[in-house]
Parts: structure tokens; sequence; C-alpha cells
């Protein structure tokens, strides 16, 4: 295993002890298992801006405060130094949203630090000590199910009530720990009130996790938590405890109520179908 200069620095100023081993590698980053004294961890090392696109950003971002005015200027721009910007403000954004919805009761990782553009933070791990599964990789029974669907739409509210929006929920980015799911990668954390695909993602986020429990729970397939959790958060009712109850009247006067149906209907069935295919993949 070739380990990453960053982590070595982390290594010479004792934030870490010693790289035990990978754990996953994505396009955004890698995450390796380390060692902090007799404590086991995780860090994110973020991959360098020449190796990835900012197209694909740029609807996320929308919405985003920089830390200053010349900051914002140079992002408008386009400068060197404004995507040196973008970049940071790319990794800064998980920082501080774990930070955040930390404090605010949501299930994540909690975070230990951020160091030379790496993330230390907890190792989720199953009953054995051993690395979480993600939700795509786990079978559950009915009732558990149910319960998991309600911890993470629960979890999606308090987002929503911190103004902040996952943005790519998936089951696969949800890990299974004994005490329930937990909701990790978030430097794509979307504004809910500066962002003007806030609603779109929200749903999209609510849609894929419905589609996946739903799999073992068919009834959740008939509920709507994101439209009825955005309607209260626009008319400033949503609330960190506030019970939803999955059923939402559309305003069949101004929405095509058929079209909004079969359009979620569609989304629903992609993310189930996108699923089984991962799971044939990891089957072969």
């Amino acid at each position: 295993m070739k380990t990453p200069a960053s982590l070595l620095t982390l290594i010479d100023e004792g934030v870490i002890d010693e790289v035990m081993r990978p754990l996953k590698s994505g396009k955004e980053a890698a995450v390796y298992v380390v060692r902090c004294g007799d404590d086991v961890r995780c860090a994110k090392v973020y991959k360098d801006m020449a190796q990835r696109s900012f197209q694909k950003r740029v609807q996320y971002q929308e919405g985003r405060k920089s830390r200053g005015s010349r900051e914002a200027r140079a992002v408008a721009t386009g400068s060197r130094y404004g995507r040196r910007q973008q970049e940071a403000e790319w990794k800064n954004a998980e920082v501080d949203a774990l930070y955040q919805l930390r404090e605010a009761g949501v299930r994540v990782p909690e975070p230990y630090g951020f160091f030379h553009g790496v993330l230390v933070m907890e190792l989720v791990t199953d009953a054995d000590g051993y690395s979480a599964p993600r939700l795509g990789e786990v079978e559950l029974g009915e009732e558990q199910a149910r319960e998991f669907h309600a911890a993470l739409v629960r979890d999606v509210v308090r987002m929503l009530c911190c103004g902040l929006i996952h943005g790519d929920l998936s089951a696969y980015n949800v890990l299974v720990a004994p005490d329930g799911p937990v909701v990790i990668d978030f430097p794509q954390v979307v504004s809910a009130g500066g962002n003007n695909a806030a609603r779109t993602m929200l749903l999209r986020d609510v849609n894929n996790l419905t589609a996946t429990l739903g799999r073992w729970a068919p009834e959740l397939l008939d509920t709507w938590y994101g439209e009825e959790m955005w309607a209260l958060f626009e008319l400033g009712e949503l609330r960190p405890d506030t019970e939803l109850t999955g059923r939402f009247t559309f305003d069949a006067r101004t929405i095509d109520l058929d079209g909004v149906r079969d359009a979620i209907n569609d989304a629903r069935e992609l993310a189930l179908i996108r699923q089984q295919g991962r799971d044939e993949q990891d089957e072969d």
C-alpha cells in the first residue's frame, strides 16, 4: 500500500500514528483506516482538483457563501485562485456540515479534525468491529426496513431544519451500524434556501431511500415524505420534532398530478433498477 503524502504529514505531526489499510476509493476521495493512539478512526483524503471536473459541482455549489468578498469575486471570474478557493470550499463544506449536523442530532460520523486536506473522523463499524456495510449491501426484514426509513426521514428533516440537503443520498451513502443507519459523504451538501434545485434534490434523496427500503416494506412506496417536509419547510413550519405522516395532497388546479406521480415513480423505479444492477455486479 502506498501511503499518500498528506497522511505521512499527519504522522509526522502526530495527528495519527499509523495508516492501517485503505477502506475505499471514489471519484472525490480515498478513505483509509488509521490509528490514533488506542483509537481506530478513518481518514478521508480528498483528491486534487486536477483529477476531477467542476462541471457537475456547479449545481450543488449554488447558494454557498464564500468566506470573503475577494474569494467570491475570484470564484465568479474563474481565476486560478478562484478555482483553488472553490476547491477549498468544496472540501470545507463536508467538514462544516458534519460538525453542524452532529450538533443537530443527525447520525453522521463524528469528525475529529481537518488537517492538510484530510478529514479525520469516526470509523463506523458493525457489531463485530469491522467496517460497517452500506445499506445497499445488506438484507433487511420488513420491520427493520420501516425502522431504518423512519430514522433516515427524521435525519433528512433535521438536515433540512439546519438549511442543508445531502444532495446525493442513496443506499450507497448510508452505513449500517448496530444502532441504525449512519449518513456519510457530504462534500456536495446543498443549501436549502439558496439553491434553485434544492427541492428537486431533496425529493430525489427521499425517493432514493424510499425505493431502496420499499423493497422490504412495499407500503413505503406509496408515501410522500419529501413533498410533505418541503411544503412545511417553505411555510416555515418544519421543526426537528415535526411528526410527518407520509401523506401529501397535491394541488390539482396548478399541478399535473398524474405527471408528478409518474415522474416520482419513475425515479424510484430507476433507483431500484440501478441498485439491483449493483447487486448483480457484486455477485459476479
